[in-house]
């Protein structure tokens, strides 16, 4: 029999699932009438293209259905849909919401299908007479992206994980609360004891969270275009005529995905704690590396359009890059990586179908490869070694070697998995992987600066230079500059990186100069070499020499285990409201906000004149964390941004925010006190503690107390107070009210000081009154341990990024004039 559930909305899943099998099966259709009608005559080409089109597009309505059932079922919290439960809470605010709508494996797999339908409509729009080729291959990729999506068993072999799947069949809720489900009751109430959801990673509860997936997934999506037209042409005997239409799109799929890469430095350097923009995780190498492949790709293929050469490497450069997207997602998704990254998804037995995704575009092009490989245009004549051309494949040889150390590297967990090794990935990945790749990155911008002064098939060697002489003597005199104004020049490796980063920045500089008086054609690549230049020198001097500036001299920090995790000596104490000494800075643990479930704190940084005492900059920071239950203590920095540094500080230890007890039944606010010293006191008595020096200035015979009304009868008597706290003055007025027969008192606290103060009797006999003082254990004493990092010039980095992203606009630009020459 089957059970009746109680309040689950099931129609929009029903929805949402439809949409996924449509998807599916309209992708599929699409590249079955693309494939027979690519190489056709026109009329039978044109009647395959109609039916491939109108596939395409319910793909790509179906791909909105499933985003807006998903949408809705989110943003409502369906809590009886398992994504649902697992990825969003109602504590989450809408921006955040919408990052939980591709936090799991199931949204980005849809965030990915949704770019690559929008790009497939756009080449059906734009590609013309290479539409049906090029739309077999993205419309195949498309079928895999929506099978993803399915969440289906098919011979007893799982397809893909649906988003709409229902919590009740994802988990097995007896399992999950075995007292309240045994009871068939509640069991078929279920949702009324799930009434939220777990929440967004908190990683993840970042603003950049919200527009770099989106971003990355683009960029993402746009390297199928230069493959599916490198398979077309293959496929379709074109074999020069493919690189210049998709030469724009190349392009365009590089600057996406790098700003794409970026932004997720910048969520890196904003949200985690590691004290850096770049960790070579394996996830973040997964991703850098078909960027770098697609960069040494295109300028092969801007060579091979130029003279004819490497048509073999322009086409194995474009195809490996895609191909190695495929591989960036078998590493995130499989759960292979296990813990070796944060970035990571667990498996939801997608292994197979990934590996499977990987095999069958691997195997596309090289099955054309080695059918058309006797009519290929490859070139057996020797390259000038003072050619452009030449020195442009061997700066994409050395990239695609560059990449090879890193996919080898990264692919450790996936070596030990196939053949049942034990290798232990890099201790230091940072330290590992800067000292293989720094050479490379010397080569590369060498290379991308003095190529700038060689013609394409021949040049002059003496031309070339007396060109080169001045370019070089100029860097020798900048870089010297360079590396002692940015105190690099202890180590050669900064500085020979120095040195050919400025070299390739001046000599790409001499280009853009040329281009502003006319020669404009080479002005877009030189501008994103500057870009990527600045980029490398920001990230090598913010890298090299950031430092802690949080010293502690004591070398101790009196938590439990913290010397585990941290280093005690980059590590300060504060205690609330004590300032305390860093180097030119004055710190001071103001105050702390929960809003649940960050917590806030709030670090006043000051910088005091010694001579004068007065204050020459005075700035707050607000680091916050979160307590998880799964994985601990989760920090979030905040950063202090000057022209030439940034200061990074983020919390590396904070006390749990325990339950504060007020005055309610069953509890007094003085619980969170030590017991109270009893004195009794006159006018102008003073009583030292431990939070200052309290004075008694007086009684105050008519105190003003907010929503206390009193009778004629009544006596009220404030004695107000002074507390001195290293000359900061504190005043409390504690209140003893006689009404009728009754005494009352009412305490005042200092909350600053962790102070309470009660006025409890008075003694007219004597002049003496009695004054209750309490004050909170010592070591209740709110504290906080931070971490201050410098990091100078990294503005550099960030800078670097921007010129870089605009220099692709420009080369894409040019690149769809050429496509377009009357216009």
């Amino acid at each position: 029999m089957d059970i009746q559930f109680v309040g689950e909305n099931l129609l929009p899943g029903k929805i949402g699932q439809f949409f996924i099998v449509l998807a599916f099966a309209a992708s599929l259709l699409s590249t079955i009438s693309y494939f027979f009608a690519a190489g056709k005559e026109p009329e039978e080409e044109k009647s395959w293209q109609r039916i491939g089109r109108i596939s395409f597009f319910i793909n790509l309505v179906s791909i909105l259905g499933i985003g807006i059932a998903l949408f809705y079922l989110i943003l409502g919290h369906y809590n009886e849909y398992s994504y649902v439960y697992f990825h969003s809470s109602k504590a989450l605010p809408v921006y955040y919401i919408v990052s939980a709508f591709w936090e799991g494996q199931e949204g980005s797999f849809w965030l990915w299908a949704f770019w690559q339908s929008l790009l497939g409509g756009l080449l059906i729009w734009k590609a013309k007479a290479w539409e049906s080729g090029v739309m077999t291959v993205v419309a195949f990729s498309q079928v895999f992206l929506t099978s993803m999506l399915l969440g289906v068993e098919l011979f007893g072999a799982r397809i893909g994980s649906s988003p709409f799947i229902l919590l009740r069949d994802a988990v097995d809720l007896t399992a999950m609360a075995p007292a309240v489900f045994a009871d068939p009751e509640n069991f078929k109430n279920y949702l009324k004891f799930i009434t939220d959801g777990r929440g967004l990673n908190p990683l993840l509860q970042n603003y950049w969270m919200v527009i770099h997936p989106p971003t990355l997934f683009l960029g993402f999506a746009s390297m199928v275009v230069p493959f599916a037209y490198a398979v077309t042409g293959l496929w379709l005997k074109k074999y020069k005529e493919w690189v210049k239409p998709s030469m724009p799109w190349a392009l365009f799929a590089v600057m996406i995905l790098g700003a794409g890469i970026i932004m997720g430095s910048f969520w890196a350097y904003e949200a985690l704690n590691f004290g850096g923009f770049w960790a070579w995780d394996p996830v973040e190498n997964a991703s850098i590396i078909p960027w770098l492949m697609l960069i040494g790709g295109i300028h092969v293929m801007i060579a091979f359009k130029n003279t004819g050469h490497a048509f073999f490497t322009a086409f194995v450069l474009v195809v490996l890059s895609f191909v190695l997207v495929l591989y960036a997602s078998f590493l995130t998704r499989s759960g292979i990586l296990g813990e070796t990254s944060v970035h990571s998804f667990t498996d939801l037995g997608m292994f197979g179908h990934l590996i499977l995704y990987n095999v069958v575009f691997l195997a596309i092009p090289t099955v054309l490869l080695i059918a058309r490989w006797k009519e290929l245009p490859i070139t057996t004549k020797d390259e000038e070694t003072y050619s452009r051309e030449f020195w442009m494949f061997i700066g994409a040889l050395v990239v695609t070697v560059a990449c090879i150390q890193v996919i080898f590297s990264t692919s450790v967990p996936v070596f030990n998995a196939a053949f049942g090794t034990n290798f232990a990935p890099p201790i230091d990945a940072i330290k590992y992987y800067n000292q293989w790749q720094a050479p490379f990155a010397i080569l590369v911008t060498m290379i991308s600066g003095f190529s700038q002064f060689l013609k394409y098939k021949r040049t002059d060697p003496r031309k070339f230079y007396s060109s080169l002489v001045a370019s070089i003597v100029i860097s020798l005199v900048v870089t010297a500059l360079f590396v002692w104004v940015t105190d690099v020049y202890t180590n050669l490796m900064y500085i020979l990186l120095s040195f050919s980063c400025i070299f390739a920045v001046l000599a790409n500089a001499r280009v853009v100069t040329q281009g502003l008086g006319g020669r404009s054609k080479l002005v877009g690549a030189a501008v994103a070499h500057i870009g990527f230049a600045m980029l490398l020198l920001g990230a090598l001097v913010a890298a090299a020499t950031s430092n802690p500036v949080s010293i502690n001299e004591s070398n101790f920090i009196p938590v439990k285990d913290f010397e585990k995790v941290e280093k005690p000596g980059q590590n300060m104490v504060l205690y609330r409201n004590e300032p305390k000494a860093m180097g030119r800075y004055t710190v001071t643990y103001v105050s702390d906000t929960t809003i649940a479930p960050n917590t806030f704190y709030k670090l006043n940084f000051k910088v005091i004149d010694p001579k004068t005492g007065k204050v020459k900059e005075d700035f707050d920071l607000n680091p916050h964390v979160q307590v998880n239950e799964d994985m601990g203590l989760i920090a979030s920095p905040d950063t202090k941004h000057y022209f030439t540094r940034d200061i990074y500080t983020h919390i590396t230890s904070a006390p749990d925010k325990a339950e504060v007890h007020g005055d309610h039944e069953g509890h007094s606010e003085e619980e969170n006190y030590k017991a109270p010293r009893i004195l009794n006191v006159s006018v102008g008595d003073t009583i030292h503690t431990a939070s200052g020096i309290i004075t008694v200035k007086g009684l105050n015979s008519k105190p003003v107390v907010k929503d206390l009304k009193l009778d004629p009868k009544d006596i009220a008597v404030g004695m107000p107070l002074e507390v001195d706290l290293n000359g900061k003055i504190y005043k409390a007025e504690p209140l003893f009210l006689v009404k009728g027969n009754n005494t009352f008192d009412f305490a005042r606290n200092i909350d600053d000081l962790s102070l309470r103060l009660r006025f409890t009797k008075i003694f007219p006999e004597q002049n003496k009154m009695e004054l209750q003082v309490y004050e909170k254990p010592q070591q209740a004493k709110e504290w906080v341990v931070f971490k201050s990092i410098e990091f100078p010039y990294i503005n550099l980095y960030w800078l670097g990024t921007i010129v870089m992203v605009i220099g692709f606009c420009i080369s894409i630009v040019r690149r769809k004039k050429e496509l377009n020459p009357r216009k």
